[in-house]
Parts: C-alpha cells; sequence; structure tokens
C-alpha cells in the first residue's frame, strides 16, 4: 500500500505545532525557515493528494519575515475553503462559479489568525461541504494519504490530508455533518467538534436556523488542539459557556462511559463494533465505567437531518446568482448538491417539524449526559472506502444511501450543539486508521482533552513520520 507523506529532516521535522513553538522559541529553526519547509512539502505532497485549493505561498513568505505575534507565531497552517481570508478567494468547493479575492478577514479567520498562526493558502472541501468525501466531476478527489486510492473524507479533507501528511501541523476545519471528525478519523487524526459558538464564526453560519456548524483544527496531537482552543479563548470569550482553560494533561475524574455501535436505525459493520469495544476495554482498564447503552437518538433524526441538511443546499442554490454573481452557473453544481435541493423543494411542507425535533436535541442530549459523563462510539460506521464509492457522479440516490450507511454516528451533536472528538485509537486489518469518537454535554471540551491525553498516553496515536 503505498503512503503519501512529506516528513523529513529540515525545518519542520516531525514537530507538532506546540513542539515547533518550542523550536522557534528555543531558536532552532526560524519562521521564514518552517514556512519555506511547510511549502515545499505542500508541493511534494500535493500532486498526489489534490489537498489545495489556493497557494499564497509569497504573503506567507512576507509574513513570517514580520510575525504578528501569538502563541503560534511563525507557525504554518491552512485555512479551508469556506472560511472568508482576506486576499483570497472563497470558493466552497466548487467551479460553478468565478471567485475573486475577498477584501476582510471573516470573524473565523480574524480570531483563528490572531493566533499567529501564519496561512500558507487555503484547502479543498466537497461541494458547500455536503458530501463526506472529496470526489468533484471535474475538480477531481482529495485523496488519502494514508492510501492514496482511498478517500480523505470530507468535507474538511483538505486540511486533514496536508496534515496527516506532514506538510503542516495544524489547519483549520469545520464541522456540520462530522466534517472535523470525519477526516481526523480516515487520516489518523484529531479532530474536535467544539460545543455550538465556543468559537468564532462567520455571519453567514451563526444565520442558521440550527446552527449544526462548529469551527475547529485538526492536529496530530490532542495537545495541539488542547493549544488552540486556550489560544483562541484569549480572542473569543463566549461568556454563556464555561472556560476551557489551559488543559495540559489526562484528568484524574474516573468517568461513566456509554457505548453503542448503533444509531437510529443503521449500525457500524461488525468490524467497527469489534475495535470499538477493543477501545472500551481499554477505558475500562484505566478505570473508567463502561456500559452498553442504546443511543439517545430519536427514530426521526436522520430523515429530519437530512431534510435540514437538503434545505441548506436548496438555499444555497437558489441564492447562487444572488450570493456569486453573474458567474453563477447552476448547470455545474454537482449531482449531491442539485439532488439534497430537489429533495428540500418536495419535502418543504416538513421543514418546520424537522427544525423544531432538531432543535428539541438538545435538550435529550442533555439528559443523557445527565447520567454519562461520555459516549464512546465509532467515529463512523466502517472503514474507508475507496475513491468513487462515495462519488456523486452516478447520481443523488446512490450516493446518498452510502453516505448514510458510513456517516451514522456523527450528526447528531452537529444538532445538540455538544462537543465531540475523534480519536485515531483504532486501526483496520490493513493498517487504516479507524477513528473512535468520544461526546460530552454541552460546554465540556475540557473534559474531553483530559480523557485524549489519557487515552494518547495509553494508546499513542500512529503516523505517517
Amino acid at each position: 500500500m503505498p503512503r503519501v507523506h512529506a516528513f523529513t529532516d529540515d525545518a519542520l521535522r516531525d514537530l507538532d505545532a506546540v513542539g515547533l513553538v518550542a523550536a522557534l522559541h528555543a531558536g532552532e529553526v526560524s519562521a521564514p525557515e518552517v514556512v519555506d519547509a511547510a511549502i515545499a512539502r505542500t508541493e511534494a505532497v500535493d500532486p498526489e493528494l489534490g489537498a489545495v485549493a489556493w497557494r499564497a505561498w509569497e504573503r506567507a513568505r512576507a509574513e513570517a519575515r514580520d510575525l504578528r505575534g501569538g502563541f503560534f507565531a511563525g507557525v504554518p497552517t491552512f485555512v479551508k475553503d469556506n472560511v472568508d481570508v482576506a486576499g483570497m478567494p472563497t470558493l466552497q468547493g466548487t467551479d460553478a462559479y468565478v471567485g475573486g479575492p475577498v477584501a476582510r478577514d471573516g470573524d473565523f479567520a480574524r480570531m483563528y489568525l490572531a493566533t499567529g498562526l501564519v496561512a500558507l493558502g487555503k484547502t479543498r472541501l466537497s461541494e458547500y461541504g455536503f458530501n463526506a468525501a472529496v470526489e468533484h466531476p471535474r475538480l477531481g478527489p482529495v485523496r488519502n494519504p494514508w492510501d492514496p486510492a482511498r478517500t480523505a473524507g470530507a468535507s474538511s479533507a483538505g486540511s486533514a490530508a496536508l496534515v496527516a501528511a506532514g506538510a503542516v501541523p495544524i489547519a483549520h476545519a469545520n464541522d456540520g455533518g462530522g466534517s472535523i471528525r470525519i477526516p481526523a478519523a480516515v487520516n489518523g487524526l484529531v479532530g474536535l467538534k467544539p460545543t455550538r459558538g465556543r468559537l468564532a464564526q462567520d455571519a453567514m453560519l451563526r444565520g442558521q436556523p440550527v446552527r449544526i456548524v462548529s469551527d475547529g483544527v485538526v492536529t496530530r496531537s490532542v495537545r495541539d488542539t488542547a493549544a488552540l482552543l486556550r489560544e483562541a479563548e484569549k480572542v473569543y470569550r463566549p461568556l454563556r459557556l464555561p472556560p476551557v482553560g489551559d488543559i495540559t494533561r489526562p484528568g484524574r475524574q474516573r468517568l461513566r462511559v456509554a457505548v453503542h455501535t448503533e444509531g437510529a436505525g443503521r449500525s457500524a459493520d461488525a468490524a467497527t463494533a469489534e475495535a470499538t469495544w477493543r477501545t472500551a476495554t481499554l477505558l475500562e482498564e484505566l478505570g473508567h465505567h463502561v456500559e452498553e447503552v442504546p443511543a439517545p437518538v430519536p427514530d426521526s433524526f436522520p430523515d429530519d437531518f437530512l431534510l435540514y441538511w437538503a434545505t441548506l443546499a436548496g438555499v444555497l442554490v437558489a441564492g447562487g446568482r444572488r450570493n456569486h454573481g453573474r458567474t453563477f452557473d447552476r448547470s455545474r453544481l454537482d449531482p449531491l448538491t442539485t439532488g439534497l435541493a430537489r429533495h428540500a423543494a418536495r419535502s418543504a411542507h416538513r421543514i418546520p417539524g424537522a427544525i423544531a425535533r432538531l432543535r428539541r436535541s438538545t435538550a435529550l442530549a442533555e439528559r443523557f449526559h445527565e447520567r454519562w459523563d461520555v459516549a464512546l462510539t465509532p467515529t463512523l460506521g466502517s472503514a474507508t472506502p475507496p475513491i468513487g464509492h462515495l462519488s456523486p457522479e452516478p447520481g443523488y440516490e446512490q450516493v446518498m444511501e452510502r453516505l448514510m450507511d458510513w456517516v451514522v454516528f456523527t450528526p447528531w451533536q452537529n444538532a445538540t450543539g455538544a462537543p465531540a472528538v475523534s480519536l485515531p485509537l483504532a486501526t483496520t486489518p490493513d493498517g487504516l486508521p479507524l477513528g473512535m469518537m468520544l461526546a460530552a454535554a454541552p460546554g465540556r471540551e475540557a473534559l474531553l482533552l483530559e480523557l485524549s491525553y489519557e487515552l494518547e498516553q495509553a494508546h499513542p496515536f500512529p503516523t505517517l513520520a
């Protein structure tokens, strides 16, 4: 199985972001050296991975010579191409319109880059983030560095592929149905979807009837994710949530862990369920109380979430010319986007009820977590599929059925607003990463980070380095 990575003995070495900060502070490397190394690594792997949407090399080199400050000053990163970064276009994973550079940073990019991170450019996503794999009919797929014949997940696939391959240690991702956790799971990364409202968010996402999208990062270590949340909190502090603070080690509290390998009407395959129970056994060995319990997910949830997802697609398709200008060409949208829009139009009478039920899911999750500190599930229903399995080209019905089988567990936290993290705690028989997901009550990222540190120490994460 060929693997694609760029780890080598340059300024980046195999350091995570926190390790790179230490090397920069010690004078072992300079910011210009680090940025040049990241650019060279990206150019080495991207012809195979197809992960980069927009290159901003000279801008990044200029910033490396005149750093803005912040804990991560000099650490290279990428931003997913569905948030605004001044001077770069926002292309949303599609070629249905021609995008020009935007005038100013969106709210998320302003917060993210205030931590000192240096943006090298933007990463590819599935069209508008709807598919769980980046397999655009004309722009091509984003491939998995562990096995380029397989998908890198979605919609934050470009970011995850570059982090896993060693091009950068940390990259932006966001998650409206699993799109931080899914690519983390299939690329062997840490992917934490924060609580709704934890991090600053662009206006378009803040205005949704159910705010299913959360921004975050994908990383190769728990401490990088923890450090990003800590530093972001210095820039943007949501007063309605308890602070995350500086989480640097495992917690001492032994937790009540609920395990389920079935969602609403669908379940993980046998191999994935078995891997989940191996993780449950590890938690028991660490002293946590583990028990199999039914998922708190109503039978109506999959259809309600799909209809809401389709409604967002319908709004984007109907408003394409207004949002993107005269260059917008609806005929160039992929079949999944247009199929979702048709589903919304056919089911318009059911949309208010679906939204109402999705809003009530937060209370269901809060009641569940009154008894259980953490829920353990697999991140996905099965192992990473090959390129082509989730292609939208064969048509909406086929790809949607396959998506529903694979993306069984992650959408629940998008509806409830609760935090959840995918950790690379398992592998498939052929050595591919298989993510395990831990979820907690809204506002309890600190608890998830403490548990993630403990599991990382007990079961070190594999990397391509």
